[in-house]
C-alpha cells in the first residue's frame, strides 16, 4: 500500500487483523498488531492507540478476548514499585468453530444437489468466516466434479419457492428430463408443446443428495414431489395456493420427518403399513432407511420381521434392491408385485 490511510480507518484495520490472524490458538499482543498495521496497512501507530481501539471494539459489542498480566514496576517519580496491568493475547471469538465450519464444508463437498461451481463459491465464503490458518488446512480437499454445472438456476428456483411458500402463492414451472444427449429437455404434452406445471408449494426438503419440492399438483388432490434441479422457468403466480387441508395426506398438516421416512425415494402415491422379513445383518441399513419409527417382531436368531409405514412404490423399489436380504410379507399385493418384478428381472438376464 502506497498511500497512508486515514486515521479513521485504524479501528477497521484492527478488526480486519483480528479476523484474519486470530483465534483461540493464535493470539496477538498490542505490539504484534502494531507491527502488522505498519507492514501491511502502512499505518505507524503507538500501542496506546491500538489498545484504545481494541477497547472501543469491545464496547461496540465485538467479542474479543484477552489476557491481563499484572506486573510491579517502579514509579518514574518516586521509584516505588507499583502494580501495572498489561493487556495482551488478543483474539476474536468467532460465530463458528473450525470444526463446525469443517462440518458445513464437508456437507457441501458431497451435496450433489448443489452445482459444483456454486459449491466452490459457498465453500470460499465459509472459509472467510475463519482465519488464514483455517484456509491453509482446507486447501487439500477437492470436490468430486459433477456432470453438469447449472449456474445459478437452482438458487433462483429456491428463492422463488421460498417466497411463494411464505406468501402462500402458487408457482408455475417447466419440468425437465434427461435425453441421450445428456441434456435436460422440457416435458411435453400430447401435442408436443412444452408442458407447464402449476403447483401449490408447501416445503423444500433434501433427500438422497437432491433437493425436492413437496407440493400439490393443482389438477389433483394428492401430494407430489419434484426435484429442484429439474425445474426451470419458474415464476410465482398471483393465485393463492391450495390449503394443505384440501390435499390428501395433509389434512392434519405437514409432518416433514414422517413424510421423509415414508417416501424413502421421494416417490408420490399412497403410503401403507408394510411388513418385511429381513436378515439381521442389514439392521444398520434398516435404521438408515426408515429411522426409529418402526416395529420389530417375530425375532429369530438370524432374522427378524419389521413393520413400517412407507410409500408403496418406494417400498417396491427398496424390496428389489434388498431382494437377497429381505422379503415382503404384507400387504400381499405388494409382495406379488415384487415377485413379478424379480421374475421379469430374471428373464431380462435369461440366456
Amino acid at each position: 500500500m502506497c498511500a497512508v490511510p486515514p486515521k479513521k480507518m485504524l479501528i477497521v484495520n484492527i478488526l480486519d487483523i483480528l479476523k484474519r490472524y486470530t483465534d483461540e490458538n493464535h493470539r496477538l499482543s498490542q505490539k504484534e498488531i502494531a507491527d502488522i498495521l505498519k507492514t501491511e496497512y502502512n499505518m505507524d501507530v503507538e500501542r496506546k492507540a491500538v489498545k484504545r481501539n481494541l477497547m472501543a471494539l469491545i464496547e461496540c459489542g465485538y467479542e474479543i478476548e484477552y489476557s491481563e498480566v499484572v506486573r510491579r514496576i517502579p514509579n518514574r517519580r518516586t521509584g516505588e514499585l507499583e502494580e501495572s496491568c498489561t493487556l495482551s493475547e488478543f483474539y476474536l471469538v468467532r460465530d463458528f468453530t473450525d470444526s463446525e465450519l469443517r462440518l458445513l464444508i464437508d456437507g457441501l463437498l458431497f451435496a450433489r444437489h448443489i452445482p459444483r461451481c456454486q459449491r466452490g463459491e459457498l465453500i470460499r465464503k465459509l472459509e472467510r468466516l475463519s482465519n488464514r490458518y483455517f484456509r491453509s488446512r482446507a486447501g487439500h480437499i477437492q470436490a468430486v466434479p459433477d456432470a453438469a454445472a447449472q449456474g445459478r438456476q437452482l438458487f433462483y428456483t429456491i428463492a422463488v419457492l421460498d417466497e411463494a411458500i411464505s406468501s402462500h402463492r402458487q408457482v408455475a414451472f417447466t419440468y425437465n428430463s434427461y435425453g441421450t444427449d445428456k441434456k435436460l429437455h422440457p416435458r411435453t404434452r400430447a401435442d408436443g408443446k412444452k408442458r407447464e406445471y402449476v403447483v401449490n408449494p408447501y416445503q423444500i426438503a433434501a433427500a438422497n443428495g437432491r433437493y425436492y419440492l413437496i407440493c400439490n399438483y393443482d389438477k389433483y388432490d394428492d401430494v407430489a414431489n419434484y426435484r429442484l434441479d429439474r425445474i426451470t422457468e419458474i415464476r410465482m403466480l398471483e393465485t393463492p395456493a391450495k390449503a394443505m387441508s384440501a390435499v390428501k395426506g395433509l389434512e392434519k398438516g405437514f409432518d416433514l420427518p414422517r413424510h421423509m421416512a415414508e417416501h424413502i425415494y421421494m416417490f408420490t402415491g399412497p403410503s401403507d403399513t408394510v411388513s418385511v422379513r429381513i436378515k439381521k445383518y442389514i439392521l444398520d441399513d434398516i435404521m438408515d432407511w426408515f429411522g426409529g419409527d418402526l416395529t420389530f417382531f417375530d425375532e429369530a436368531e438370524d432374522e427378524v420381521s419389521v413393520r413400517v409405514r412407507v410409500n408403496l412404490d418406494a417400498m417396491r423399489r427398496w424390496a428389489l434392491q434388498y431382494a437377497l436380504h429381505a422379503r415382503v410379507l404384507t400387504p400381499e399385493s405388494l409382495a406379488e408385485c415384487v415377485r413379478r418384478d424379480i421374475k421379469a428381472a430374471g428373464e431380462n438376464y435369461g440366456r
